[in-house]
């Protein structure tokens, strides 16, 4: 599977290039981090801390998708756009938390406050990896 399997089946389309859309994904994202930040990880909050940590990192991949004209509509669909861009060590490290997050909120898993921290800091260093590289002059 590639992305164009998901253009076939409209689950991306081709859009037109978005750098205002990008700058305001990556801004909404710095701000959400930093009052995700602020919120201490235990036994009732750490389910939906992971989750919304895993929404920052959705929201940079969707500001990286909106520079180069797409609109992705499944999140698995960001796994096949990275891999096309041979980000292959990004695309697997997001795919993780998109299983782990699909978990949380579609089949009742939990997750553990040490899982939830791990997970947290893994998802920061990739959303500032992403920035670095392609978001780094929007701002």
């Amino acid at each position: 599977m590639n992305l164009q399997d998901f253009i076939n089946k409209q689950q991306v389309r081709k859009a037109t290039k978005d750098i205002s859309l990008a700058k305001s994904l990556l801004l909404n994202a710095k701000s959400d981090i930093e009052f995700l930040d602020r919120l201490e990880i235990d036994t009732i909050s750490a389910r939906k801390i992971m989750c919304n940590y895993y929404d920052v990192l959705r929201s940079i991949l969707e500001a990286i998708t909106a520079l180069d004209g797409y609109k992705i509509y499944l999140h698995e669909a960001f796994t096949f756009y990275l891999k096309g861009k041979g980000e292959n060590v990004f695309a697997e490290k997001f795919d993780r938390f998109r299983k782990i997050r699909n978990g949380i909120n579609y089949h009742g898993k939990g997750i553990s406050i040490e899982e939830a921290k791990e997970n947290k800091d893994q998802i920061k260093k990739l959303i500032g990896l992403l920035i670095e590289k392609y978001l780094k002059g929007i701002t």
